[in-house]
């Protein structure tokens, strides 16, 4: 069984040389005669294999359209100039590469200045397309009574759980909350293209709890904050320092 044989149901049937007959009115296979080359096309006399008329199947290569395209990234748009065959549709929702980027079509326009959901490339004035293989994210960042705005650009297949952490910008940010189109969410896991916008805090830096004085250290370790030390004994860099006597008696005056 071959590879294409896999994906065909068990009613189904492959024609080979599928035509309309002109005679018959059915498509059914043709026996090819002759063939013969015409430009950027070819003719080719054929048989049908129902009713064995005999006639003239014309191939020839569509004409080229430049079909303009509005291309959106984000906020930033551009305008560029399709090169497509005029026999090809376009349809809403399509996905097309350029530019190394895939972009989804979210409009089509005419001339007449209709937004038909699918047609020819010839019938049409312009379409519109928005990136799709990247998704910006809007954000709030809040630290202490301090917010602000900002975007993250992340791949289409990146994912986000609320509550947890989460780099930008070279820092850590708590999740604290994701809005959908549904509400906001405090949990869960959510696709980074559903996101409306999400809110992260970022947590603040705990004070040192490293003892500074020496009193501070004896008190450490007999609680065991810095190591297993059984009876701390005070290091010598922490000792008050002690002034040697000078030898001299002063003498007391008398009265």
């Amino acid at each position: 069984m071959s590879d294409e044989d896999e994906f065909l149901d068990d009613d189904e049937i492959i024609i080979e040389n599928a035509a309309e007959c002109p005679a018959c009115h059915e498509l059914v296979e043709h026996h090819i005669l002759k063939e013969k080359t015409v430009g950027d096309g070819v003719d080719m006399l054929v048989r049908c294999s129902s009713c064995s008329n005999i006639h003239t199947l014309e191939f020839r290569q569509p004409p080229a359209k430049q079909l303009p395209c509005i291309l959106t990234e984000g906020p930033q748009s551009q305008k560029i100039v399709l090169t497509v065959d005029a026999d090809e549709f376009f349809s809403k929702g399509d996905v097309f590469e350029e530019q190394d980027k895939l972009w989804e079509i979210n409009q089509l326009e005419t001339p007449a200045g209709e937004h038909p959901t699918t047609s020819l490339a010839l019938e049409l004035a312009r379409i519109q397309a928005i990136r799709v293989d990247m998704v910006r994210v809007k954000l709030t960042l809040t630290r202490g009574e301090k917010s602000r705005s900002t975007v993250m650009i992340v791949p289409q297949e990146t994912s986000f759980t609320a509550s947890k952490m989460v780099e930008f910008e070279g820092k850590d940010w708590i999740i604290r909350a994701i809005h959908t189109g549904a509400g906001r969410t405090m949990r869960g896991t959510v696709q980074a293209p559903e996101i409306k916008r999400m809110y992260l805090h970022q947590p603040l830096e705990e004070k040192s709890t490293q003892p500074k004085t020496p009193r501070e250290r004896r008190q450490a370790w007999k609680e065991g904050k810095l190591g297993y030390n059984p009876n701390p004994i005070q290091p010598k860099h922490d000792l008050p320092k002690r002034t040697k006597p000078s030898g001299r008696r002063t003498k007391k005056s008398r009265k």
